[in-house]
């Protein structure tokens, strides 16, 4: 409990941190983006917001979040591990469009509930931070392209088993096309793993090839293969697949489910999930209201 406690403070002045970055970014950059909204949106950046949902994939697609708009993903995992262990999540990811084509991203794990042959246990987990860049936009014959990097908070408990409490980085590219009403969302990964009892890291890689189809009305089916390579000799590698529907009760909300199932030794029997997407609003279109009201004799 008292590690749990430790980590609040620093979630919440790590939050404060985004929030007092976002409004300096806001200052700085509002106005001074071309381009970056449809015709749509630039009549009415308040009604043509459309999420642009990362779950529940373990790939990301490489188009971005929309320029200015704060987005938060949240979600349920529930876990078997073998041997009669059990793992339940809350997961989130906090996403905004700094620039037509540059995404800030937090992706937090509030909560775990481990139990396994250690016993029960239950707190916070690790928190990353980074930005994903757009480097090219989608064309006939070519995918949008990516980057991303995310740096790992050990925020989770070591004591209670929970976390590492060692730093990591990933590195990915990541492509995406639509082909004959697919999408299609291709990532390969790099990990740097902090060692538990030495300097620096250990390194695996991880390939995903996602893709979602559209079954009816707002109705969609998304699978995904995925798998990582061996981390370290005590590590194997492994393949898992997985599945799920999706439905947009609204532009800018969208919910999903479905079910994760390892494909070789080595991986959670199955792991079952629920979530959803959420926009919440154009800060910039927000803070430009806001300054042409007071403005306004």
């Amino acid at each position: 409990m008292l590690a749990a406690r430790r980590c609040v403070p620093g979630v919440f002045t790590l939050g404060i941190l985004f929030s007092l970055f976002v409004q300096c970014a806001r200052a700085q950059f509002m106005g001074k983006q071309t381009g970056c909204y449809s015709a749509e949106m630039e009549a009415n950046p308040h009604g043509s917001i459309v999420a642009n949902p990362n779950r529940p994939t373990v790939a990301n697609p490489a188009d971005i979040t929309q320029y200015g708009v704060l987005e938060i993903e949240y979600g349920w995992d529930r876990g078997w591990l073998g041997a009669g262990g059990r793992q339940s999540d809350l997961v989130g990811l906090l996403k905004f469009g700094l620039l037509c084509d540059v995404e800030l991203r937090w992706n937090t794990t509030s909560l775990i509930a481990l139990n396994d042959q250690n016993g029960d246990r239950h707190g916070f987990g690790d928190n990353w931070f980074g930005p994903q860049v757009r480097f090219y936009r989608q064309t006939t014959h070519i995918p949008s392209l990516a980057f991303s990097y995310a740096v790992k908070v050990p925020t989770a408990s070591t004591s209670k088993g929970l976390g590492s409490g060692r730093i990591d980085h990933q590195f990915t590219i990541l492509a995406s096309k639509d082909l004959l009403g697919t999408h299609f969302d291709l990532n390969a990964s790099s990990f740097l793993i902090g060692r538990d009892n030495s300097t620096g890291f250990d390194k695996n890689f991880q390939f995903n090839l996602a893709f979602s189809h559209p079954l009816r009305g707002k109705l969609a089916l998304t699978g995904e293969f995925y798998g990582n390579t061996k981390l370290k000799s005590d590590t194997i590698g492994f393949v898992s697949m997985l599945w799920a529907l999706t439905y947009a009760i609204s532009p800018r909300l969208v919910i999903d489910g479905g079910i994760d199932t390892g494909l070789t030794p080595g991986t959670p029997q199955k792991r079952m999930f629920a979530g959803l997407t959420y926009s919440i609003a154009n800060l910039y279109s927000a803070a430009k209201h806001r300054h042409s009201a007071a403005k306004t004799p």
